[in-house]
């Protein structure tokens, strides 16, 4: 046992203390001030705070399963006191036995439940609310005083004082006094995190939308009148006004993103930024920070905080272009936030949530990936909930007109042309191309057209040719106009050609020398049509 000494709880240094904390914009600063302020104190052992976690979160025990409701819980968040019999204890350590307190539970929990302060005068010799005996007696803990920290009427936590001395009723109503101040402090900070939260925010969705204005989009609405096409927009119609997750399939080229603005535009949430991210663009080893953000430090080159897309996009919709781009062993960092609605930044320990609404696409098969596994099969039904596939133009030939023509406007207009007529010719030409690069291919053309033309009928011949060079395209300037493929036969000859392809490359699909280099096209791909067709590779 030690000599006890006095305390002095008294107006002077908590005022100096409660002025000091509201200076701090900071949560966690502010928390540590108000504990390492009060432990301070002469007589004061141990002054701690249990906070209800925002948002039912908590970083280190938000998966235990004892309630789905963290609310009903208090977590120990600061902690600070000098132990005088055990020089080994750290008092600042947080995840020990009181980390997580039950509401009514013990006397701290009691405090919260009731919402009401408890004042132990004195716990010699033994006390029912002492959990720990030989704790106040190796430390010669007298008193105890716990305060709720309450703000416009919300429970935010609890102040406990552990003192060596005892407190008596001036000094414990003094302690009270405090908490209300530490109270607005704490809820202060809150706002002013919540605000630079925002702020920052606000900040990265304004660059992300000036970038896309500057890189503009690409094709403008969806234009066309297809029977093919015309079911993709009802599907549009009917899944926008929900929160369901949409897998979008389809040759590259065929307009997938378009789709995705479409379905947000009609949703709910369109008051909100639609985010895109570029799966197959993103290095392997940037793929945590640039989907879920990093804190200062984190990494070499991580010079600042930044906020991550899927936290850009919450309350809106993240589009995740070439989803089967992601690597397998970090698509289980994906699956998390689509199934629990959490993440954490790189380099911090903190659990975040977030309400954002995914859109999904792919020109891959999925579901031949994840027969060979490279793509988890969780991650695939979690993504195709409904599923919408973008036909590609060869498809859509009753559209090329339309889309051409619109082509046409929007590049005489940037390019300040004058504009140019497209012919009937022209357009026999272009519904005569097989259009392996789709619509993208199709606005390429066209443009170069554009420019050729110089005001005149679009010269479609002297652009769309240098394009059909491979044989698969099997366009011929000089029957366009009076013969058109039908589909059995364009299906006839492009089986021919993947089978003259596999018997070049000896029968090998992947690498450099295999069939699927020849024909221009990804191995995925080529598997694919090849059992759609029902060719072997003997």
């Amino acid at each position: 046992m030690v000599n006890l000494v006095e305390t002095s709880l008294t107006a002077e240094p908590l005022l100096s203390l409660a002025v000091n904390v509201t200076s701090e914009h900071r949560v966690d600063s502010v928390l540590q001030s108000i504990v390492q302020g009060l432990a301070s104190q002469p007589g004061v052992a141990l002054a701690r705070i249990w906070l209800v976690p925002p948002a039912g979160l908590c970083s280190s025990c938000h998966s235990r399963t004892e309630s789905p409701d963290q609310t009903q819980y208090l977590h120990l968040v600061a902690s600070a006191g000098t132990p005088i019999n055990s020089p080994s204890e750290d008092w600042s350590f947080l995840q020990g036995h009181f980390h997580r307190i039950a509401l009514n539970s013990g006397k701290v929990g009691q405090v919260a439940g009731s919402r009401s302060s408890i004042h132990i005068k004195d716990f010699a010799p033994r006390n029912d609310w002492v959990s720990r005996p030989e704790w106040s007696e190796r430390e010669s803990i007298r008193s105890f005083a716990g305060h709720p920290l309450i703000f416009r009427g919300q429970l935010l936590g609890v102040l406990g004082v552990f003192s060596r001395s005892i407190l008596d009723e001036k000094e414990f109503s003094w302690l009270g006094l405090f908490a209300n101040q530490a109270s607005v402090a704490i809820a202060n900070a809150r706002a002013f995190e919540e605000v630079e939260s925002l702020r920052r925010q606000l900040e990265s969705e304004n660059a992300y939308l000036q970038e896309k204005v500057q890189q503009g989009f690409e094709f403008g609405e969806i234009l066309g009148k297809s029977s093919g096409l015309q079911q993709v927009l009802q599907q549009i119609q009917m899944v926008a006004s929900t929160d369901t997750t949409v897998l979008i399939t389809g040759e590259s080229g065929t307009g997938k993103e378009l789709v995705a603005r479409a379905i947000h535009e009609r949703s709910e949430r369109h008051e909100r930024a639609l985010i895109t991210v570029n799966c197959a663009s993103i290095p392997r080893e940037l793929f945590e920070s640039e989907f879920f953000g990093h804190m200062k430090g984190a990494f070499t080159g991580a010079v600042r905080d930044r906020i991550g897309r899927f936290q850009l996009a919450d309350n809106g919709t993240i589009f995740l272009d070439e989803v089967g781009e992601i690597p397998f062993e970090l698509q289980s960092k994906l699956l998390r936030v689509l199934q629990e609605g959490t993440l954490e930044r790189v380099g911090d320990d903190k659990v975040r949530r977030v309400n954002v609404r995914v859109l999904a696409a792919t020109n891959r098969e999925l579901y031949e990936e994840v027969e060979v596994g490279r793509f988890r099969k969780d991650l695939y039904y979690r993504l195709c909930v409904f599923p919408i596939r973008m036909p590609p133009l060869r498809e859509r030939s009753e559209d090329i007109h339309l889309l051409a023509e619109h082509f046409a406007q929007l590049a005489s207009q940037r390019l300040k042309l004058p504009r140019a007529v497209l012919t009937d010719p022209g357009i026999e030409q272009l519904t005569a191309y097989s259009w392996p690069g789709n619509v993208r291919e199709l606005q390429n053309v066209i443009e170069r057209s554009v420019i050729v033309s110089q005001g005149g009928p679009l010269r479609v011949d002297l652009v769309l040719a240098p394009c059909g060079l491979k044989d698969h395209t099997k366009w011929n300037p000089g029957t366009a106009r009076t013969y058109v493929l039908p589909k059995r036969e364009m299906e006839r000859r492009e089986r021919e050609n993947i089978v003259k392809a596999l018997e070049s490359a000896h029968g090998k699909i992947y690498g450099t020398d295999g069939a699927a280099a020849i024909l221009g096209m990804k191995p995925t791909t080529l598997a694919s049509r090849m059992k759609k067709m029902k060719v072997r590779k003997s």
